[in-house]
Formats: C-alpha cells, structure tokens, sequence
C-alpha cells in the first residue's frame, strides 16, 4: 500500500483523495484549518469542498504538516499557484527523503515565471526526478461523482511516472505516461486563459462559431508557447492539450470558464470572482503567461486580450472586434502574415 500525503484540501486535493483512497492506498489530507481537518477526521467529508462525498476510511487529514507528512511515498500539492512556494518553502524539512512530490497545479508563477514543477523544485531543494506532474480534462466535480475520465501523469524519469500512475489508477480514472513535463504544464496553465475568453464570448451572447474559433487558436497560442519553451508539438494533441483545453471551455464546473462567462455578461471581474468563490487561475497566471510569451517572442493575441480586460480594464466587446482586426495569418505554427 502506497502512503499518500495531499497538501490542500480544496476541490482538486478532495477529488485527489478520492481518487488515490479508491486505488488502494493510505491517504492523508494537509489541512489549514483544524476544523476541517476534525471533520474529515469524524465524519469522512470535507465540510467545504464536496460535502455530499463521503470519503473512504482510509483517508484522514491533519494540520499538523509533520503529522501529515510523515512517511509519505508520494506527496500530491495541491494549492493555487500563485501561493504554491510560499506554502511550499516552510514544508522543505518534511518531505520524506525519497518521496516524489506530484503537482496538481496549473499555471505560470506571477514575476519569475517558472511553471509549477520549477517551484515545486526550488522550492523544496530537490531533484527534478522526483518530481512529476498531473494535468488532463481531470474536472473535480466529475471526479468525485467516479465518472469516467483520463488523465497524463508526466515526469522527468520513468519510474517516477509509472508510480505516480499507479497510485492514481482506478475502474474510473486511467492515467497515460508521457515525458514532456513542459508541454504538459504549458497546457494545463494556457487553458485556463483561453476558456476565460471563451466563457465571456457566450457572456455576450456568442455562438458556437465563436467558441469554436477561440478554442482552437487558442491550441495555437498554447502549441506556439510550449515549443518555443521546449515543449513536443504532439502533446498540445492530446489529453493536457487539447482534451483539457475542450473540458475547461465548455463545462460549467470550470471556474475560469464560469468567471469568463459573467463578465462577458457585464459583471466586473472583482465581481465575477466573488460570486464563484474560488480561485480562478486565469486572473493572475494570464499576466504571467505572457510576459513569459514575450520573453520568447511568441504571438499569444488571445491571452493579451485576456489581459487587458483583467489587468486594464479594457471592454469585453472591444477585445472582440481587436481580435477580429488582427493582419491576416496562415494557420499553421509558420504563423506568417499574408496581407
């Protein structure tokens, strides 16, 4: 029995309990507040993530980081990445030695610009293979319900991967193996931004003309960053590419499809996050995603729209006929202009 230790208890560290106590394995929730912990610890239910979902006995929860931590195996991080090395660096000292430490995070850290493998690293002083990641159309909300889904566990060195896969291998959820860290990371954070721009286009009313036109060269912008950072093409093809791409873009469980959504129905974006209660990744990672795009001379117009209605205030239908006035392109990773 692998012993699994999941630091944050929102909805993707809830889901990931499930998921990995359903494999077979001992889990332990890190928590920050006590009474959630007690709760999980009584009752079985994370009082405010999910509290319909009783969890397998096999998983119990602490706030005490080396209660929680204490002999893990495999250690899952699941926090918002803008906080994830702040919440990380106080945690060095109790990461077993030898455990691999799985990111379940999406996006692009806020000034350096390091993905979350990158911070997971300097962060906690250690070696990248031990180090892997998790991204894929994983919705927490259909996680929990043990609805059939796919997922790509990705890392740096094989045995690592194979268990990480492991761990997370259930009758509902099928993990696949790929080694491109970057490209799988570089996916998981793009799509949270182009399905904020998605959900303001139905916001205004648009159809599926529209939507489908934003995902897909939405695809483009997140294949033309992954490559110029290192990244395989192919994987923009698969599950962390265009799988989750098309799962955050088109469900209402997608919190930054959800805030796109009411601003584009007129709410301010304070607003529209207030009204969902929870992080959505798009509002702060979309700045950082493309000042890393500009460091690499990458066009990523969509995400600099994104930008300007998060970060200046630009108007909803203005980003759309900015858009649309773009020089004409070919389609391809070429990108040249033609008129």
């Amino acid at each position: 029995m692998t012993r699994i230790a999941i630091i944050g208890a929102g909805a993707v560290g809830t889901a990931f309990a499930q998921i990995t106590a359903d494999a077979g394995n001992s889990v332990r929730l890190l928590v920050r507040d006590p009474h959630v912990a007690k709760s999980i610890e009584a009752r079985h239910r994370n009082p405010k993530r999910f509290p319909e979902i009783r969890f397998p006995r096999r998983v119990h929860a602490s706030s005490d980081p080396k209660s929680a931590l204490r002999g893990a195996d495999l250690v899952f991080v699941a926090v918002g990445a803008q906080v994830a090395g702040t919440v990380l660096q106080p945690l060095a000292g109790h990461i077993p030695s030898g455990a691999v430490v799985v990111s379940l995070m999406k996006g692009v850290e806020l000034g350096s610009g390091r993905r979350m493998s990158e911070v997971i690293k300097t962060s906690l002083d250690i070696e990248e293979d031990r180090i892997a990641v998790i991204s894929g159309p994983n919705l927490a909300a259909e996680i929990v319900a043990r609805e059939p889904a796919a997922t790509v566990v990705a890392s740096t060195s094989p045995e690592a991967s194979k268990e990480v896969a492991n761990a997370v291998a259930t009758d509902y959820f099928r993990p696949y193996l790929n080694s491109d860290v970057i490209g799988v990371e570089t996916g998981g954070a793009v799509k949270n931004v182009i399905a904020f721009a998605v959900g303001v286009a139905g916001g205004l009313g648009n159809g599926m003309n529209t939507r489908a036109t934003l995902m897909t060269r939405g695809l483009a912008e997140m294949t033309r960053l992954g490559v110029a950072l290192g990244a395989k093409a192919e994987t923009f093809s698969g599950l962390t590419g265009v799988g989750d791409l098309h799962a955050t873009c088109s469900s209402s469980y997608s919190r930054n499809h959800t805030v796109g959504r009411l601003v584009g129905e007129g709410k301010s974006v304070d607003e529209a996050v207030a009204a969902t209660g929870q992080t959505a990744e798009s509002i702060k990672s979309s700045a950082a995603i493309l000042s890393l795009a500009q460091s690499h001379d990458v066009d990523m117009p969509i995400t600099e729209a994104v930008v300007a209605v998060i970060h200046r205030g630009l108007d909803v239908v203005a980003m759309g006929r900015a858009l649309m006035a773009r020089p004409k392109r070919s389609e391809g990773l070429d990108y040249e202009p033609w008129g």
